[in-house]
């Protein structure tokens, strides 16, 4: 296992790079957010983007990691199966995985989360996201990229839901981004969560580390999702879940894949205690990687 951080934590807590925020965090390796058209944002140039779509293009992207020391544990896909193109979604998910394997990118994370899916039945939600995803898969057969499926918004950490898709694609390369705080933030009680967390670890291909520190009287008891989610979520050592149990899940699961940090708490502090904020972030799941709590 490895440390990672998403590209989107480094910019919230105010790096003017990434490159700037990896290197001040002591981290090598980030997840890159791909944007609708098919780029990812460069290491060292504010606003400055590579495209996937171009074999040059790519060319340049691999060279510019290189030159950074840097690694991409993942690209971060912001899909919709519910979408009214699907042709065009699942284009841009094949381009997207397709260079992901060009640039020697282990994992990519798929959303499970769809336009309307709170209007829709889990049957029908379990159907279409099946749909969207198999023709993914058929149209980067040749890759060996992992898909991981978060668990991720208000319909898509339902348990029953992620076991359904998994069961009904039955892919060696389809399992999960794994958010240790998702299930946490969707109302399960404390205990359910680190059952879940354990269920869902043999199927965990990249990964989402969070946390929350809810009253104690609320732990133990179901909440409705999201309940006051912007009051509790906290940075990772200072939350109800221990990660430290999570990492053992993986490990015991063969797991070996990156640990990557998504601490939604920054927008509680101020620029300054942002980047602290992140360096204990760091700290703790270092720590972690290594076996120690």
């Amino acid at each position: 296992m490895y440390a990672s951080i998403r590209d989107g934590s480094l910019l919230h807590a105010g790096y003017r790079t990434i490159a700037e925020g990896l290197h001040d965090l002591g981290l090598s390796a980030v997840e890159l957010d791909v944007n609708r058209q098919c780029a990812v944002n460069a290491l060292t140039l504010p606003g400055a983007t590579f495209s996937l779509t171009s074999e040059t293009s790519r060319k340049h992207l691999k060279t510019h990691l290189e030159e950074n020391s840097v690694r991409v544990s993942a690209f971060l896909l912001a899909n919709n199966f519910n979408a009214d193109d699907l042709d065009r979604e699942v284009d841009w998910c094949a381009q997207a995985i397709n260079a992901a394997g060009d640039l020697g990118i282990q994992a990519v994370r798929i959303d499970s989360a769809m336009r309307g899916e709170r209007e829709l039945s889990l049957h029908t939600r379990i159907e279409r996201f099946i749909g969207g995803i198999t023709r993914v898969l058929d149209a980067t057969g040749s890759s060996g990229v992992a898909l991981g499926i978060e668990n991720h918004g208000s319909c898509s950490n339902d348990r029953r839901f992620l076991d359904a898709v998994l069961d009904g694609v039955n892919s060696s390369r389809l399992g999960l981004t794994m958010d240790t705080g998702n299930f946490y933030w969707y109302g399960y009680p404390l205990d359910e969560v680190y059952e879940i967390l354990e269920h869902f670890a043999p199927k965990a291909k990249h990964t989402h580390v969070k946390n929350i520190n809810f009253p104690e009287a609320d732990r133990a008891r179901q909440r409705d999702p999201g309940w006051k989610y912007g009051e509790y979520v906290c940075p990772i050592p200072d939350g109800d879940i221990d990660v430290g149990r999570v990492v053992g899940f993986l490990k015991a699961a063969g797991y070996d894949g990156d640990l990557c940090i998504e601490d939604e708490s920054l927008g509680r502090f101020s620029e300054p205690e942002r980047r602290q904020v992140l360096r204990r972030d760091v700290e703790c799941v270092k720590r972690l990687v290594v076996g120690g709590r």
